[in-house]
Formats: structure tokens, sequence, C-alpha cells
């Protein structure tokens, strides 16, 4: 566990009820990788709960996902996505920088205070 073992505070922003878009990958009959969106907001997007199985990653998934996400939000009338990712997470912070997501100046709401938090932000359009 890379980022501590406060798992609490984050896991009470993740409830699944609260996250009304999400996407499953499959390699064959198996799931391997999921992404979700949460309304953040009036025209934004919160990227939430992206996870690849180890045995899957370095395949591709997470940019897919990425990709059919964005998409997805478009449809949905949002102008910028934002996310939260922990400082200790390298492998996050490379896909979404290469995927076109920009460091905030500032961590959002309840990670404002965070200091293993890192925010990021993507305009759409």
């Amino acid at each position: 566990l890379r980022d501590g073992e406060d798992h609490a505070f984050y896991a009470q922003f993740n409830a699944v009820e609260d996250i009304p878009y999400a996407l499953l990958a499959y390699a064959g009959d198996t799931a391997c990788a999921c992404a979700a969106l949460k309304p953040f907001g009036e025209s934004q997007l919160e990227l939430k709960r992206m996870f690849v199985h180890p045995d899957h990653r370095r395949q591709g998934f997470a940019q897919q996902l990425l990709a059919q996400l964005e998409g997805w939000a478009v449809e949905l009338g949002a102008i910028q996505l934002v996310l939260e990712t922990g400082v200790r997470q390298p492998e996050a912070i490379a896909l979404y920088t290469q995927a076109g997501f920009r460091r905030m100046a500032k961590n959002y709401g309840q990670y404002e205070h965070v200091a293993d938090s890192l925010c990021f932000e993507k305009i759409l359009r």
C-alpha cells in the first residue's frame, strides 16, 4: 500500500452509489480494469476508481479507459475533468500527464490539505 493506511478518508468520497458513470474493461472473459466518473461542480466530472489488475498492466487498458471516459464526459456536457492521485503513484502520474492532464496549482476540495495528494485537471473543449 504505497499511499499509507488511511483508506477510510478516501473511501468516504468513493461510495459506489455516488459514482453514476463507470466502465469495466475485459481481457476475454476476465474483468481486468475499471474507471469511473463522478459529478463535480457544474460542468466538471471527477475521474475516480482507475484501476488495472497487475496481470493486465502495460497493455493499453488504462489509456483506452481514459479515452472512453473523456468522450463520455464530453457527451455529458462536461468541459473539465479533475482527478486526485497519490504522490507515491508514479505510474498514475505518468499516465495522466501523457494523457494531457496538468497538475493543479492547488489541490481541490477534500484534498486541499492532504500532503500526499496531487490533483490534476484537463480541459475538454
